[in-house]
């Protein structure tokens, strides 16, 4: 049975920080537009308060969530249990992209971890919080954080992930702008 709360309360919370993986979910306004699901781990997300939470998102192969808020702010946060007790926790929200360049980003920033090939960092206010019981889900072993992603990032360096950053993460598949696309 769902549950519904206006904030993310201790025991969520507890829940949250507990998990190694979430998932992101936007979209356009199109309705032939292209619905985007990303899985983020590593350590990135961090809850600043009872209604705004903040992830380091890291530069990949395409930038759909930030063109998606940049053109609506819709987002949807998803946190499994995949060991005992069932849970699925949703935070939905309005979010925001926050670019190297924003006089925010130095605040922010310092929150996390520093990892190689950071491309932004996405806010989210949090409108609605909703629990379900997860039973549906399957149980899975954590093994640990994949390291290929930073890898490829350090040895990318920082010149060369801008690059691909220019290359790949201007534009939506459904052509919409990023943030990025803003940068001198």
């Amino acid at each position: 049975m769902a549950k519904f709360f206006d904030c993310i309360t201790e025991e969520l919370q507890e829940f949250i920080i507990a998990q190694h993986l979430f998932f992101v979910g936007s979209a356009p306004l199109s309705p032939t537009g292209h619905i985007n699901l990303s899985p983020k781990g590593l350590d990135c997300f961090r809850i600043l308060s009872p209604n705004r939470v903040a992830y380091l998102d890291l530069t990949g192969s395409g930038n759909e969530t930030s063109a998606h808020l940049q053109e609506n702010g819709r987002i949807t946060l998803m946190f499994c249990a995949f060991k005992e007790p069932p849970c699925i926790l949703r935070l939905y929200g309005q979010g925001r992209t926050i670019l190297s360049s924003s006089p925010d980003w130095n605040a922010l920033y310092s929150l996390f971890s520093p990892l190689p090939g950071t491309r932004q960092i996405i806010i989210v206010d949090i409108e609605k919080v909703q629990t379900s019981c997860g039973l549906g889900v399957p149980l899975y072993e954590y093994q640990g954080q994949r390291q290929t992603m930073v890898n490829w990032a350090i040895k990318k360096g920082e010149q060369g992930v801008r690059d691909y950053q220019q290359q790949k993460n201007l534009v939506s598949i459904d052509g919409l702008s990023t943030p990025l696309s803003k940068l001198p």
